[in-house]
């Protein structure tokens, strides 16, 4: 074994796939690229991700209360780089990068028709945005594009490298313990 700094620790527990979040703010919309999200607990789904506020979408955010969490797959890799690498202050992204909005049903912020799925959010506790940038977000209704043939997704590694999804290992029947949980 190697050491390795302490602070390299996200680079090891990268907690999922890489997403858009979509925002929209007196009508103007805006996505930005998070890689910083955690499942918090199955029921309500509760989801807890960073954004600070020297992002553009913060401020939507905090003041919607509101975003969509979008998740893209491998063939949009470029597209989401590109989206990390410039600010919704400066450019329209979604049609710097030709990306369909589809309305949600229950937000204010738009889908992305591009993306395998997408997370409709409210904030239900922001009390630890200002020590630590956390929102945390209730998932009020998932869109998924069943028809999508690239399901694979990307996980950042943290030093702009990204692992993509492989294999899936199909071990259900071996979770008893959690059998009983909400689906």
């Amino acid at each position: 074994m190697k050491e390795m700094p302490a602070s390299h620790a996200y680079r090891l527990l990268e907690p999922g796939p890489i997403v858009l979040v979509t925002t929209a703010l007196n009508g103007k919309p805006n996505v930005m690229t998070m890689g910083f999200h955690m499942m918090v607990q199955h029921a309500p789904p509760l989801i807890g991700c960073v954004i600070g506020p020297w992002d553009h979408s913060y401020r939507a955010l905090r003041e919607t209360r509101e975003c969509v969490i979008a998740i893209p797959t491998v063939d949009l890799a470029r597209t989401v780089v590109d989206i990390g690498n410039c600010s919704g202050k400066e450019v329209d992204k979604f049609e710097k990068f030709r990306l369909s909005r589809l309305p949600a049903r229950d937000v204010g912020a738009p889908l992305i028709g591009e993306c395998l799925a997408n997370i409709e959010c409210r904030i239900v506790d922001d009390s630890m945005v200002e020590s630590y940038n956390l929102f945390l977000l209730e998932a009020v209704r998932i869109w998924i594009d069943r028809e999508r043939e690239e399901r694979r997704t990307l996980h950042h590694r943290g030093d702009g490298s990204f692992t993509v999804d492989g294999e899936v290992v199909d071990l259900s029947e071996r979770m008893v313990k959690w059998r009983d949980l909400p689906a």
